[in-house]
This record gives C-alpha cells, structure tokens and sequence, in this order.
C-alpha cells in the first residue's frame, strides 16, 4: 500500500520536476526574445532619426521685421562702400598731385590754423571753436598762447620759401619742442609752479599743461635750483638746432650779425658767409661719423695732386700756367678786394668738391670749415653692425694708396699774396703748325660756361631698406655677415659685407640671385673682396640716381693746378670720388658699349675736356666720324688739324698719314738723341736743340696729336686690312711721339676688336653690354654685362687689375655749343696742308685688289693686247699658279675686261687697244 502510494507519489513529483527544468529554459528564451525585440526597437529609432536628418527644415514663417532689417543693412553697407570709394578716390588722386602743391597745401593749412588760433587767442572768439581753441591752445600753452599764431606763421611761410629743403624739417620741429618745453617749463616755475589742486585755470595761468608736465617732475625730484638751470640749457639747445648754429660757431655767428648791424667792423668777413645754414648744420654732425679709406683715383692709379705737380713742372718747366680768364693789367698791384674776390673763387672751387684750401684762403674767408665738406661726400656712411662681437672692418688703407682727404695744402692752392706780374707771363712761342694771321693770344674757355652741380647725397631712406633687406638674406641663409657700411656713388651704392671667421666667399657670391629678389634689382653685382679692404662688395643700383656734370670735375682739376693738357674728366666712381686720367699716360683707349649707354657722352666729354685745358699749341685732334652726326658740333674748331673725316675710306687714308707722321717725330728724336716728345719739347723751349750748320729749318715744340675714331666698325667694314694695320702700327710705337688713339664702337665683336688691336690698347672703357661675349671682348672679363646704362660703365686703365666702376660726366649740347663757340672766337682752324692735299689726291684702289695690283695690270694689259683671255696664258707669261692667274681672271671679269667662262673655251675680251689706258687707270683708282 506503501509501495503504492509511494509510487503514487512519485511521479507527480517526477513530473513536477521536470515541469520545473522546463520552466527555466522559457523563463531564459524570454530574455533573449526581449533583447532581439529592444534592439530592433533601438535600431528603428536610429533609421528614423537618419531619415528625419535628411529631410529639410520646415521654412519659417515670414517675419516682417526681417526684411526691413536686412534691407536697412543694405542700404548702410552700400552708404559705406560708397563714401569709402570717394575718399580712396580723393587719396590716390592726392598722391599722383605735384610734391610742390603738396607742400603749398600744408603752408596753406598752417596759415589757416594760425588765423584760427589767433582768433581764439587774441579776439576772445565764441562758439564751439573759441572753446576748442581755449581748451586745446590755452590749456596746453598756458600764458604764452599768444604767441602760438605766430609760431604757426613763421612756419607756414618757411614751408612756401624753402620748399626744396625737407630734410631740414625734422631738425626745425626737434629744436622748437625742446625750445617750447623749455620756456614754458621756466614760466610756469616762475609762476608759482601750480599743481593740479590748484585747480586747471591756475595751470592755463602758468605754463600751462606742457609746462606743468615738463617742471612738475624736475621740481619734485630735484627742487627748483637745479630745475631752472636745467631748462634754460634746454631752450638753449632748442634755439640752437633751430638756427642750425652749433657751438663752436657762435662766436662767428656773433662777429658776423655785429658786422652786420655796424658794431664790429670786419672788412674781410662777407655778408653770405654762411648762406646755406642747413647745408652747414648737416655737415656737422658728419664729424662723427668714422673717416673711411678712400681717394679720387683716376682708375687704379691714385690721383696724387702732388706728383702731378711735380711732373707737370719737370716736364714743362719755363711754361707758364695758362689762365682760362682774360689777364689783369700787368702794372696794377692786387689790392685787398682782388685777394678777397681770388680767396672766395678758389675755396668756391675747392671746398664744394672736395679739395681742402691752403691756410692762405682759410683765413681769409674767417676760418670756414673745409673738413667738414671735405669729407662730406668721400666718407662711407657706417651701418650698426647686426653682430656686436664682430670686429669692424680695418680703417687703414693699403699701401700706395694714400687718403685723398688729406692732401697736402700747398699743392692745391696758389700763394695769392704774390702780385699779378709774378704769375702772368709771355705765353710760349707757338708752334709750327700754327701759321696764323696776325698776332692772338689764345685765352682758355672759362669754367663758368659748364654747369656746376651740387654735393652728392651720402645717405637715403633707400640704403636703410637695403641694408635691412641684407641683414634679413643672411639671417634667413645663416651666413655669419654683418652689413658694416656703405659708400653711395651717384649711380650705385656699394655695401661693406664682413664675414664672421672660418665663412667663405662662396656663400655671399651664391646668394646672388636672392640678393637681387630680396633687394628688388636684378642688376646686383658682387666684388670679392673690395681693392684694398677685407671685405665683400655689393653693388645695388640707386632708386634716385644722381647726374655728374662735366665741370665739377675739372674745376677739381683746376683747383689741383694739374698743368697736365691731355688730363680729361671721365666722371665719378662709386666712392663719390672724381675719375680723371691723362691720356698721355694710358696711352690708347678702347671705348665700346651698346647703343645708348652713354658712349657719345663720354666722347663729348672727353673732346670738351681738351678744348677747357689745351690751346691749339699742345693738342691737336683728327675727328674721325663715319656717322656723320655725332662730332658734327666740333667742326671748326682750332684744335683740329684736318676737316672732321665722314668717308670711311679717307679715315683709312688719315691713320696711314698718321702713321707717316709717326715716323717723322721718330726721325727727329733719333736725330737729336731724344726718347720722349716731352724731352724733346722742353729742350727746344730750352733752347738746347742745335740744327747743323747751313740748316734753315726752324724746330718748334710737337703738339700732342689725339686721333679719335667715334666708329671703328664702319670702319673695319670697308677697309679691314689697311685700318688694322694702321692701329697695330700705331698704338704699337706712337706713345714717344706724342700721338695717342681713342677707339669707340657700339659693336664690340671679335671681328671688329680683332686681337692684335686688343693686345695693343691697354686702356678699357666698357658700359652696358648686351651679353657676356662682348664683355670679354672689351674688358677681358665679365662684368659689363650687368651694368645698367645711361653712363654707368667699368674703367680699367693700363696697370689695373681691377676695373673700377663709375658714372660717367655728362655734358649738354648747349655747353658744348659755348665752349666750341668760345673756341672758334679765339682762333680759326690751320689744317695741314699734307693731310688734306693727300687726302684729295689719294688713289682710290679696291680693296678687292689687294697687293696683286701691279701683277692685274700686266695682266689686263696682256689680254687687251693679245686679244685673248686664256688662264693658261696667264700662267705662262706672268710665271704664276692656277690660283692666281684664276684669280686675276675673275677681277677682269667684275671690271668688264673680259666675259664670263665658257668651259675649256677662251673668254672673249670685252676692251679694245685703244681703251687699255683707260681701263689701267680705273684699276689704279686714278679716274
């Protein structure tokens, strides 16, 4: 029964219990169905919301409020653009406006501001200007705002006077601030000093703010007794700069204004002793500047007005100076006015370009500071180094090359106590090639007929922008270099680069190309080093280049007493230093370039500057223009010794008689036991040259005989041959008899410069070359090609390494009108009755012909005469090749003696027997 219920029992159990396993399995796949189920639910969500993205916004609805706000903006915007075009409009119209109305503009607006303040001040004007007036002058100026008006006139009108000087304007406002803080300092001291407790009227009462502001801190830090004394050498200062006046001037400011109020009485101070007071004011704060090696270098040579000197008086010693003005009376004694008048000209000429006086002419003008403009042009102006620890580059120059700024002083000015007789004496006796009518005295043409030019700037706002532009290269590269100074010449400015130890050159010449990007000039040109220094050259071209005028330097080779005649001007370096070299001593020269860089301008030069210093006596020029158009201004003068030559082919004839005169000078020096034309010269004037007995030839001094050629390719063209010949002749043995060839062409190629002409011209002038080749051709190296045109040119003279770079002068048509004028009154030209006989009569034989003239002739004359052209009978009669007598065939058939070939066939012959004189004469050029 047990068993029974037992069993009974068990198996609901067992089916509860399974019951229970079942359970727990749907209880676990319930979860996971809730799972599946949330994430779907997530994902649904998700798909909705991407897609609710993507739909667009619903549009707004439309705000009246908007509209009107966005076209109120419009409208403000477009007000805005439009006054902003006008006043861009009234700005760039402003800068294209003339610098001068500019100028005129600012007087202008000071003169309207001076009568507004006066307004103000002086009339008690009301309104809304008198009270900005009272608030702004008043308040700022305190008790001395009366005298603000007048301030203001005072430089409005120095404004509309003096409206070339602009670089005096920052000196007039530095010395009236110091000046105004100053006195209004002091009045407001003296007033009390009122603080600003005070109250403001006791301020405007006083000195007002400026001089409440400029006494307050001196009285409170230092008390009254060392603040009066401290403002009164401030206003001192202030007075000062404004009258340009410095220190050690003032007791001559205070002769001179004595002298002109009748007080002192000075009979040798003139009344314009300073009459450039800003001129002089600038001078001297170049004191301080540091002296840097340089000279006036005629090419290398350096111009030494004491050996020039010497030279010149032991190679014409017996010949007096010449003077280029017409001659004092010679029994008049000079009285003091003319030694004042001789002082004032000579330190005119000396001191504006560079040349100190002597003691004489300094005392006589009272002292006038010649050290200052003697280094006013010639001094490098120093740049702050970027690298304090560099060194500075070395002042000492190198050896034989002494400073041109200290010259001696006795070589450069004549003793002007001496009387008028001790210096004019009889001029020398003339030449012989001078056969004049009558008895003239030739007067030199007087250096007042060129025009003078003013002191080169030796700093502008342009280099400080190239110095940075420098510095910023060489940091951004990492080349340790420092940009030590700069020499500014008229045209280029050359920087002083120092290297820091263990750089090499290479790195500054390879930053060639980023020194021009960064400079913005694509003509850059890099010496390494500098002649003489040990430093690194840049050459960058001037934004405002500067003219050099053909008499500034040669009044400084007057002022010199450089007797020399063939000393011509050639212009001005980069230094700021005068080129000027004797064409005795280069002795050839070689001028070429392309067209318009300046080569006819430094030909005019050249030709004015021997007409200025040489009487027809001491040079004489053959002109050989195969242009026709460029010497045509100098016919007529005395100096030629033949008509100016256009004819290529008469220009070959010219050097051949040159030659021929050559070698007469050569026989007479040979005779007489002679080596240079000058001995010879001086021992005739000495009287030393004897002729043999029974002799009735009369000696008289050689002239020197310059021969200019303005086109040597023309030249070359026509006749190759015969005018190489004669230039290798000459410039080969012409430099001892006193003749001496300038070469000028526009084509310098190899064909035209031929080698034996080069190995023969020592002396070079190059300006802007369109490519490297011809630049090899003239100066043997490059260089040329980088110059920039209009007179900037490479001069390397004979001896030089080096060439040196320079500015040529310039000489306008009109001043070479006067001067060629001055010249024609003095004198009429004598030409040489040998040159122009011998030109006219000269044979005109093709060159073609060449040195087979005699052999065409006998030719010509056997196939006249015989009646048949055969080369075969030409080779057995006249015994030449094939080639030759083929050869003088073929010229008888361009001269219509004979027909053209026919094969193995004999020409026909084209002349009679009777027409044989005629054709002889055509081939000898004699009809």
């Amino acid at each position: 029964m047990s068993a029974v219920v037992s069993t009974g029992n068990l198996t609901p159990m067992a089916s509860r219990s399974s019951a229970a396993k079942k359970q727990p399995a749907k209880k676990a796949a319930a979860p996971a169905k809730a799972a599946a189920k949330k994430a779907a639910a997530k994902k649904a969500p998700a798909k909705k919301a991407a897609a609710k993205k993507a739909a667009p916004p619903p549009k707004p609805a439309p705000n009246p409020t908007s509209g009107v706000y966005r076209l109120a903006r419009a409208l403000w915007l477009g007000v805005a653009h439009a006054v902003g075009a006008v006043f861009r409009g009234i700005g760039n119209g402003a800068k294209g406006l003339d610098p001068a109305h500019r100028k005129d503009g600012v007087a202008l607006l000071l003169l309207g501001l001076a009568l507004i303040v006066a307004a103000g001040t002086w009339a008690d004007l009301q309104g809304p200007v008198g009270d900005l007036v009272e608030i702004l002058v008043t308040g700022a100026f305190g008790r001395l705002d009366l005298l603000v008006p007048i301030l203001l006139a005072v430089i409005a009108v120095r404004f509309i006077r003096h409206p070339e000087k602009p670089e005096a304007n920052g000196r007039i406002v530095i010395g009236l601030s110091a000046l105004v803080i100053g006195v209004l300092g002091q009045v407001h001291i003296a007033c009390g000093a009122p603080a600003r407790s005070d109250g403001m009227q006791a301020i405007r009462d006083a000195g007002g703010l400026i001089g409440w502001g400029a006494a307050t801190p001196l009285t409170y830090t230092m008390g009254e007794v060392l603040a009066v004394p401290l403002l009164v050498l401030l206003t001192v200062f202030g007075l000062l700069v404004v009258t340009a006046t410095p220190v050690n001037a003032i007791p001559q400011r205070l002769r001179a204004l004595g002298v002109r109020l009748g007080v002192v009485h000075d009979p040798v101070v003139a009344e314009g002793e300073f009459p450039d007071d800003d001129e002089r004011y600038d001078e001297q704060w170049r004191e301080g500047l540091p002296e840097r090696p340089r000279g006036r270098r005629g090419g290398a040579e350096p111009y030494d007005p004491d050996s020039a000197e010497q030279e010149a008086l032991s190679r014409r010693r017996g010949r007096p100076r010449r003077s280029a003005v017409p001659q004092p009376d010679m029994e008049r004694q000079m009285d003091a006015v003319d030694v004042a008048a001789a002082a004032a000209a000579a330190l005119d000429g000396a001191v504006l370009h560079g040349m100190p006086p002597s003691p004489i002419v300094a005392d006589l003008t009272q002292g006038v500071r010649v050290g200052d403009r003697d280094r006013e042009d010639t001094t490098p102006t120093p740049v702050p180094a970027a690298r304090p620890e560099q060194p500075a580059p070395a002042k000492d120059i190198a050896p034989g090359r002494p400073r041109q700024q200290k010259l001696p002083v006795d070589s450069v000015v004549p003793d002007l106590t001496k009387s008028a007789p001790e210096e004019v004496r009889d001029l020398p006796p003339r030449a012989e090639q001078l056969q004049l009518s009558g008895d003239i005295t030739y007067a030199l043409p007087s250096l007042d007929l060129l025009t003078r030019g003013g002191p080169g700037k030796a700093r502008s706002a342009a280099n400080d922008v190239v110095v940075d532009s420098l510095r910023k290269v060489f940091g951004e590269f990492k080349v340790d270099a420092a940009v030590t100074g700069f020499t500014r010449g008229p045209t280029v400015t050359r920087y002083e680069v120092q290297l820091g130890p263990a750089v090499k050159v290479e790195r500054i010449t390879a930053l060639t190309k980023n020194i021009a990007y960064a400079v913005a000039s694509p003509d850059v040109r890099i010496i390494s080093p500098i002649p003489g220094k040990s430093a690194v050259g840049i050459e960058i071209p001037n934004t405002d280049r500067e003219m050099v005028n053909l008499g500034d330097v040669l009044r400084l080779a007057e002022s010199a007493e450089d007797d020399d005649p063939m000393l011509v001007a050639f212009g001005k370096d980069v230094e700021g230093g005068y080129v000027m070299h004797s064409l005795a001593k280069m002795p050839h020269m070689l001028v070429a370039g392309a067209t318009g860089s300046g080569k006819s301008s430094c030909i005019n030069c050249l030709i004015t500057s021997v007409m200025m210093r040489a009487t027809p006596e001491d040079v004489r020029m053959v002109l050989v223009d195969p242009k026709r158009v460029e010497l045509t201004a100098y016919e007529g003068i005395p100096h030629l010794i033949t008509p100016i030559i256009t004819n290529p082919k008469r220009a070959a004839e010219a050097l051949q008689w040159v030659v021929r005169e050559m070698d007469l000078r050569y026989d007479d020096l040979a005779a007489f036991g002679y080596r240079h034309i000058d001995d010879f010269n001086q021992a005739i004037r000495d009287g030393k040259v004897k002729l043999p007995e029974g002799s009735e030839r009369e000696l008289s001094p050689y002239p020197y005989l310059l021969v200019i050629v303005d086109e040597l390719a023309d030249l070359m063209m026509v006749a190759p041959r015969d005018v190489e010949d004669a230039i290798v002749r000459i410039t080969q043995l012409a430099r001892a008899a006193g003749i001496h060839l300038v070469l000028a062409t526009q084509r310098p190629s190899v064909d035209v410069v031929t080698g034996l002409i080069k190995a023969n011209v020592p002396s070079r002038l190059a300006f802007a070359t369109s490519s490297l080749a011809d630049s090899r051709v003239i100066l043997d190296q490059a260089g040329a090609e980088k110059l920039i045109g209009k007179g900037d040119g490479l001069f390397l003279p004979m001896g030089a390494n080096k060439p040196t770079r320079m500015q040529g002068a310039f000489v306008t048509e009109e001043e070479v009108a006067a001067v060629v004028q001055h010249c024609k009154d003095q004198m009429t030209p004598v030409f040489r009755d040998d040159v122009v006989v011998g030109t006219k009569q000269k044979k005109e034989i093709d060159e073609e012909i060449g040195d087979d003239l005699d052999l065409l002739c006998q030719a010509a004359e056997l196939v006249v005469s015989t009646q048949f052209g055969s080369t075969s009978m030409l080779q057995r009669k006249l015994r030449v090749g094939f080639a030759k007598a083929g050869r003088l065939m073929d010229l008888m058939e361009s001269r219509g003696i004979v027909g053209p070939s026919e094969g193995s066939k004999a020409r026909d012959v084209l002349v009679k027997g009777d027409e044989l004189d005629g054709v002889i004469a055509v081939i000898r050029g004699e009809a």
